[in-house]
């Protein structure tokens, strides 16, 4: 049984996102990231370079890497601040970078994209949307195409705090990933803290698959 933290009481997701990133500033790019790169670059090299989209790419720890390893990257978010922090960037080659301030509930996504990227952001879409979310990023990737990221579990201690954030059962992720061969699935369970200190007790989904 998962221990009781104390949170406010709210329904509503509100989030200090400067401190956020000054907190995470540095960190290396996602495990799921590195190891959908790995299969890439296991396979015969196309002409380059590939694309991929970074959604919910916050202040670019995910799109510098992939710009770095000369991926055309179309970096999106839905907070203005962390596109203007990206874009301030001066460590990657920005003629491989396009960007976008968007919400879910709104996403455009291109067509036959090798790769999407979404660290720890899908579980910000609301509930109702996430379907059509989930949809649009299954259509948007070609075949043999990949999706690395994360969702979050319905035991994570933010399923109650937060409930316009979408968590999902193991029974409720699994048939998400029907049209996708699982190259990696980890459950991720256990109290801890956020980057910024808070209690939170984390149910995650680690996920890298390709579609078949």
């Amino acid at each position: 049984m998962k221990p009781m933290l104390n949170f406010p009481e709210t329904s509503r997701f509100s989030r200090d996102w400067s401190a956020y990133y000054q907190a995470i500033a540095g960190r290396p790019p996602r495990e799921t990231l590195r190891k959908a790169l790995a299969l890439f670059d296991e396979e015969m090299s196309p002409q380059m370079p590939r694309l991929a989209v970074d959604l919910g790419c916050g202040d670019g720890r995910d799109t510098v890497e992939l710009v770095r390893r000369e991926w055309q990257v179309l970096a999106i978010d839905g907070n203005e601040e962390a596109i203007a922090k990206l874009r301030d960037r001066n460590d990657f080659n920005p003629l491989l970078l396009e960007s976008m301030v968007m919400q879910f509930e709104s996403l455009a996504l291109p067509r036959s994209v090798d790769l999407i990227n979404s660290s720890f952001a899908l579980p910000f879409c609301l509930p109702q949307d996430f379907p059509n979310l989930w949809k649009k990023i299954t259509a948007s990737l070609r075949h043999g195409g990949r999706f690395c990221g994360q969702l979050f579990g319905d035991r994570d201690s933010w399923a109650t705090v937060y409930p316009n954030m979408t968590h999902y059962s193991r029974a409720q992720v699994e048939p998400l990933l029907q049209p996708f061969d699982v190259k990696h699935f980890e459950e991720e369970e256990h109290p801890d803290q956020t980057p910024l200190g808070e209690p939170r007790y984390w149910h995650i989904f680690h996920i890298v698959a390709c579609k078949k």
